[in-house]
């Protein structure tokens, strides 16, 4: 269900709720103006806002890098300086759906509902030749809808980047890089359990997950993978799992998504010789328990940043965000409902979201996917049907 499409030219004015940062582990709830609608611009009021808890965090916590020093895109360097991000921090979070309730920008209609990447409020007033909305089918819910933007480009990226290993630049698919394979993914969280589902999907032999919580190793088996305890002998048990030659034995592909460089650390460990590691955790520590002289020296292993800004260096522009977004839609139309249950299983209304943060960050709350409610939008008790297929281990897709 979503609210009554209304015509705003008459009054372009309006003011929106926004979920801002003062300082750290200060949130809070206010109300700002919004943009004018002029021409070129469209109007949308947010149907759901999932939580990216892991980047989100670091804004929450004061410890991300851009509000410490200056970002040089030019140079590809933070600097010393002004920092690029200042207090308050008014806009994070990158998983919107929103209905387009007016619009001056022809390709954009009104009434479409668009995955976008604005930030956690309520409604936003958005340059149409600046920034991305992907429309949305009657076939994709508003809670799914929230991956399509920039969480679900982010882990398709991830396999992209394992298929630019593979393939070089006869890449044909996301499959290239993980099809008939045995992956470890590290870690459990949004980013891990969809690149996990997104390597299933494209034929990896087994799919392991590695994480210390068993809720979210509970999400995982959901999802059809299999789940491993983060423990002192986990990669250890994954070599005795894979085994390919004598001396040649771990993961073909390990996928790091934990923001934690212990996790790194364990995932060059679990990598069989000459394996390549896609790094896609965003860190804003330290790495002292990283010890490059040990698996990384001795069995000669790869390291890749699967940073969404980026593909890797020949396939642009036949892979670009747009087709990542499209990877995407395919992979929640095959298993929405799985994905609903186990990848997003949390509501939260909008107006308890500075008690969410302050409970993931005081450890007394799971942290694990959300979606910010908005007024007038299904709960998780209203949520339809989306996989035609619910057996996660079901697998139809025509590209294998």
């Amino acid at each position: 269900m979503s609210p009554a499409v209304t015509n705003a030219f008459t009054n372009t004015a309006r003011t929106v709720r926004v979920l801002q940062v003062d300082g750290p582990r200060r949130m809070r709830l206010t109300d700002l103006p919004d943009a004018e609608l002029v021409p070129g611009r469209f109007r949308v009021d947010t149907l759901a806002s999932g939580v990216s808890l892991g980047t989100e965090m670091s804004w929450y916590r004061g410890t991300n890098p851009a509000l410490h020093a200056h970002w040089d895109a030019e140079l590809g360097l933070f600097r010393p300086g002004e920092p690029s991000a200042r207090w308050p921090v008014q806009r994070f979070g990158y998983m919107q759906v929103g209905i387009v309730t007016a619009s001056r920008f022809a390709p954009v209609a009104e009434g479409a509902r668009v995955g976008m990447t604005y930030g956690h409020r309520g409604g936003h007033t958005a340059d149409g030749r600046a920034e991305r909305a992907v429309v949305l089918t009657e076939d994709v819910s508003d809670r799914l809808g929230v991956l399509v933007a920039h969480m679900g480009p982010i882990c398709a990226n991830g396999l992209l980047h394992a298929a630019h290993d593979a393939r070089g630049a006869a890449v044909h698919g996301l499959g290239d890089g993980v099809r008939g394979r045995e992956v470890v993914v590290i870690g459990a969280g949004t980013v891990g359990l969809l690149t996990g589902l997104f390597a299933r999907a494209h034929g990896a032999a087994e799919v392991v997950v590695v994480d210390p919580t068993p809720e979210r190793l509970t999400a995982a088996e959901g999802l059809g993978l299999t789940a491993l305890t983060a423990s002192d002998d986990v990669a250890e048990q994954v070599k005795l799992r894979f085994r390919h030659a004598p001396g040649d034995r771990g993961a073909g592909v390990v996928f790091q998504c934990r923001g934690q460089s212990a996790a790194l650390a364990l995932a060059l460990r679990c990598a069989r010789p000459q394996g390549v590691v896609v790094d896609m955790a965003f860190y804003d520590g330290g790495a002292d328990d990283l010890r490059l002289g040990e698996e990384f020296h001795h069995n000669g292993l790869a390291l890749r940043c699967a940073q969404i800004g980026r593909v890797p260096r020949g396939l642009a522009p036949t892979w670009d965000r747009e087709r990542l977004s499209r990877e995407t839609l395919d992979l929640v139309r095959a298993h929405g409902t799985v994905l609903d249950r186990h990848l997003l299983p949390d509501d939260v209304a909008f107006d308890e979201a500075p008690r969410l943060f302050a409970g993931v960050d005081a450890r007394t709350r799971p942290a694990r996917g959300v979606v910010l409610r908005f007024p007038g939008v299904p709960t998780s008790a209203d949520r339809p049907a989306h996989d035609p297929d619910p057996d996660p281990t079901h697998d139809d897709d025509p590209r294998r």
